[in-house]
C-alpha cells in the first residue's frame, strides 16, 4: 500500500505477487494487486484478478469496489454500476462507493440519480451537512450563502477536497478563473487522483487562454480514467478554440469511439468542421447529436446558426415538442427558442419568429450581468482621458510596428466579411477575434498602490511604458500567427473602446470600423445567441442605448484622431465591392491584389456565425432585413431616432418619413 500511494505501482505489484506466493487466497493482497494493475492502465488484467477475489470472498467490499474501477476504466458502466450497487448494499456507509456510483450514473446520463448519490456521499463524510446544504443553496441561486458554507468547512478542515472543489465552482461561476485555479491546485495537492478536479482545472486554464496548461490538465484526467469520453471531448474543445483543428477532430473522434452519442463531442466536432469549411460534415455531426440527444438545444441552435441551413417541417415539430417539456433547463430552452425563431423566419412567419427571439433573449438576459449606467460612465472616462492634448504629448511614442489591422464595431455588422477580404491578401493573415488588446489595456493598471483603474491610469504612463505595452500586445498575438505573413487582423468588435490606448501603444496600426444600418446591426445582434459576451444584446432598450454609446465614442475618436479610423459601410460593400476593397487596401497601405475580390475562394478557417456567408460571393439578401420586423422594432427605433434621421430617406423607417 505504501508504494501504491507513492505512485510506484510496479513495485507495489511486485510485492503483492511475492506475498501471494505464500498466501494465494489473501483477499487484501488480491485487491491491492488489482489496484496496482489499474494504476498501470491494465484494466482487463485487473478485472481478472479482482473477479477471482470476489468469487472467493463475495462480501469483500473493497474487492468489489476496485472491480468496479476496472470496469469503469474499460467503459463498461452498466457492469460497474451493478458492482457498486452490490458494494453499497454490503457497506451502506461507504462514501467512496457512493461517490463512484454517482460518477457512473452521471456517465450513463441518469443525472437526477447521480445528484442523489453525490449528496449521499457527502452525508457520509466529515462536515457533510454543511456541504449538502451549500449545494442546495447553490441550486436555489443563493451563491453567497453557499460560498459561506464552503468557507466555514475549510476553516474547520483546510484539507477537505470536496469543499475546495465546490468553492472553486463558485469562483468559476463568477468568472474568477485564477481564484478557481488556486483552489483546484490546492485540492489536487491533497488528492492528486481527483478526476473531476483535473477537469475543472483544465476549464479554468482554458478560460484564461492558457491552452497548453488546459490540455495538460485534461490529458492528466485521461490518464486517470482513459475510458471516459469527457476528457477527450475537453481536449477537442480546447484545441478547437486554439485553432488546432486536426488535433480537435482527432480528440472528438476518440471521445466518440467511447460513446458514439456523446453530445459535447458531436456538437464540438460540428463546430470545428463548420469552421474549416466542411459544412456538410458539420451538419451531419449536429444531426447525429440531436438524433442521440434530442434535448440538446446547442446542436439545434448550431444548425440554425449555419445561416444557409433550412429546417424541415419534422425538425420544427421535434423542437416544438422539446420546448414544451417543462423540465427543460433554461439554458437549453434559450437555444431552442432561437433555433425555432430562425425556422419560423425562414418560413416567412415573422410574427412568430420575433416572439421566439423575444422569449429567447428574455431567457438569456436573466443569466447575464450588464449595467448600462456603468457602460456610459466607462465611456465618459475614455472621452475625458483620451483627449487631443494626451495624443499631442505622446506623439512618436509606442511600438512602431504596422503589423496589426484592427477591425472594430458592433457584432453582426460585417466585420467577418472585411476580415475575409483582407485575409485573402497574400501579405495578411486573418487571426479572428483576439482577447489580447483588452488584457494589455487592463494590465496598465496592475499593481497600483493607489488603486487607479484603466483608462484613467493611461494619462500617467510614460513613453517607455507605452512602448512596452505595444511590445506586449505583439508578443501575445504571436501564438495566433502561423503563416509568417507581415500583417495580421484582429477583429475583436469591442476593441472600439480601446482606440485611444491603441494609438498610444501602436500608433501605426490600422483601424477599420465595420458599420451597418443601425437597425440591421441591432436586429442582427438580437437574432444571435452568442456563446459568450455581448450581454447588452438581449434587451432591445439596452441594445439601442449601447448603440448610441458606441456611436458617441466613435465620434470622439474621429474628433481627436481624424483619419485614424476608416469607416466601412456594409451596404456600400454589397453595392460596389471593388471600390470598397480599394479603400480598404489603401487605408491599410497594402498593394492591390485581385484575390481580395475573390475572398469567397479562401480556404481559411472562419470561427464566427458568418463562416458560411463569407465563403460565397457577395449577396444583398441581408440588407434591410429589419423591415420584416419594423413594427416590433419600434422601441429601438425611438431610441435611435437621432441617428436614423441622419440616414438617407430610403434608409429610414416609415414612421420617421
Amino acid at each position: 500500500m505504501t508504494f501504491l500511494r507513492a505512485g510506484d505501482a510496479q513495485m507495489a505489484e511486485r510485492i503483492c505477487r511475492q506475498a501471494l506466493g505464500a498466501f494465494p487466497r489473501d483477499a487484501n493482497l488480491l485487491s491491492l494487486l488489482g489496484a496496482a494493475m489499474l494504476k498501470q492502465n491494465r484494466a482487463e488484467e485487473a478485472e481478472h484478478t479482482l473477479s477471482r477475489a470476489v468469487r472467493m470472498y463475495p462480501n469483500f467490499t473493497r474487492a468489489i469496489e476496485t472491480l468496479a474501477d476496472a470496469l469503469i476504466m474499460q467503459g463498461r458502466l452498466p457492469d460497474a454500476l451493478e458492482a457498486l450497487e452490490r458494494a453499497s448494499e454490503l457497506d451502506p456507509g461507504n462514501a467512496s462507493v457512493r461517490f463512484k456510483k454517482a460518477k457512473v450514473l452521471d456517465g450513463l446520463g441518469r443525472d437526477d440519480e447521480a445528484s442523489q448519490q453525490f449528496e449521499a456521499s457527502f452525508k457520509l463524510t466529515p462536515h457533510r451537512e454543511d456541504l449538502v446544504r451549500g449545494l442546495q443553496l447553490q441550486r436555489m441561486g443563493n451563491i453567497r450563502e453557499a460560498e459561506k458554507r464552503y468557507r466555514d468547512v475549510l476553516t474547520k478542515d483546510p484539507r477537505n477536497v470536496d469543499a475546495l472543489r465546490l468553492l472553486a465552482g463558485v469562483a468559476m461561476r463568477a468568472k474568477q478563473w485564477s481564484d478557481a485555479q488556486v483552489l483546484l491546485e490546492r485540492a489536487l495537492e491533497i488528492a492528486p487522483d481527483f478526476f473531476q478536479c483535473w477537469m475543472d482545472l483544465g476549464l479554468a486554464h482554458q478560460e484564461q487562454d492558457r491552452t497548453d496548461d488546459a490540455l495538460a490538465a485534461f490529458e492528466h484526467a485521461i490518464r486517470l480514467e482513459p475510458n471516459r469520453p469527457n476528457p477527450y471531448a475537453a481536449v477537442g474543445t480546447t484545441n478547437g478554440m486554439a485553432g488546432r483543428h486536426d488535433a480537435a477532430i482527432e480528440a472528438f473522434d476518440k471521445a466518440l469511439d467511447l460513446d458514439e452519442g456523446h453530445a459535447t463531442a458531436l456538437a464540438g466536432l460540428g463546430h470545428v468542421l463548420k469552421t474549416i469549411g466542411r459544412v456538410e460534415d458539420g451538419i451531419a455531426a449536429y444531426r447525429k447529436c440531436v438524433q442521440h440527444n434530442s434535448w440538446n438545444g446547442e446542436a439545434w441552435w448550431s444548425l440554425a446558426n449555419l445561416k444557409t441551413f433550412r429546417f424541415q417541417p419534422e425538425d420544427v415539430t421535434a423542437m416544438e415538442a422539446e420546448i414544451a417539456d417543462e423540465r427543460l433547463a433554461d439554458e437549453q430552452r434559450a437555444n431552442f427558442q432561437f433555433a425555432l425563431a430562425k425556422a419560423y423566419e425562414d418560413a416567412g412567419d415573422y410574427e412568430r419568429a420575433f416572439e421566439c427571439y423575444e422569449s429567447g433573449n428574455e431567457n438569456r438576459r436573466q443569466r447575464e450581468t450588464y449595467d448600462p449606467v456603468q457602460t456610459a460612465d466607462s465611456h465618459d472616462q475614455f472621452i475625458s482621458t483620451f483627449d487631443s492634448e494626451l495624443f499631442a504629448r505622446h506623439a512618436g511614442s509606442g511600438n512602431p510596428s504596422n503589423a496589426p489591422i484592427f477591425i472594430i464595431g458592433l457584432p453582426r455588422s460585417g466585420s467577418t466579411l472585411i476580415e475575409q477580404i483582407l485575409a485573402s491578401h497574400p501579405l495578411v493573415e486573418g487571426t479572428h477575434e483576439l482577447p489580447d488588446l483588452g488584457r494589455v489595456a487592463r494590465a496598465s493598471a496592475a499593481n497600483r498602490a493607489d488603486q487607479k483603474k484603466y483608462p484613467a491610469v493611461v494619462a500617467e504612463l510614460d513613453a517607455a511604458a507605452l512602448s512596452a505595452f505595444g511590445d506586449d500586445y505583439l508578443q501575445r498575438t504571436e501564438r495566433h500567427r502561423e503563416l509568417g505573413r507581415p500583417r495580421f487582423t484582429d477583429k475583436m468588435p469591442n476593441n472600439f473602446a480601446h482606440v485611444g490606448f491603441l494609438q498610444l501603444i501602436l500608433p501605426n496600426a490600422k483601424i477599420i470600423d465595420a458599420r451597418r444600418h443601425p437597425l440591421d446591426s441591432c436586429l442582427g445582434s438580437f437574432r444571435q445567441l452568442f456563446a459568450r459576451g455581448q450581454p447588452f444584446t438581449y434587451d432591445l432598450f439596452e441594445l439601442g442605448e449601447f448603440y448610441l454609446e458606441y456611436d458617441r465614442l466613435m465620434r470622439h475618436w474621429h474628433d481627436v484622431l481624424p483619419g485614424k479610423v476608416l469607416h466601412v459601410q456594409y451596404e456600400h460593400v454589397v453595392d460596389d465591392l471593388e471600390s470598397q476593397v480599394r479603400r480598404l487596401l489603401e487605408h491599410c497601405e497594402l498593394p492591390w491584389d485581385d484575390a481580395c475580390l475573390k475572398f469567397y475562394e479562401s480556404n481559411r478557417a472562419v470561427k464566427t456565425a458568418s463562416s458560411e456567408q463569407v465563403r460565397t460571393p457577395i449577396y444583398s439578401s441581408s440588407v434591410q432585413r429589419w423591415r420584416n420586423y419594423e413594427r416590433q422594432l419600434q422601441p429601438i427605433i425611438e431610441i435611435l431616432d437621432p441617428l436614423l434621421r441622419e440616414l438617407p430617406e430610403d434608409w429610414q423607417p416609415n414612421s420617421l418619413r
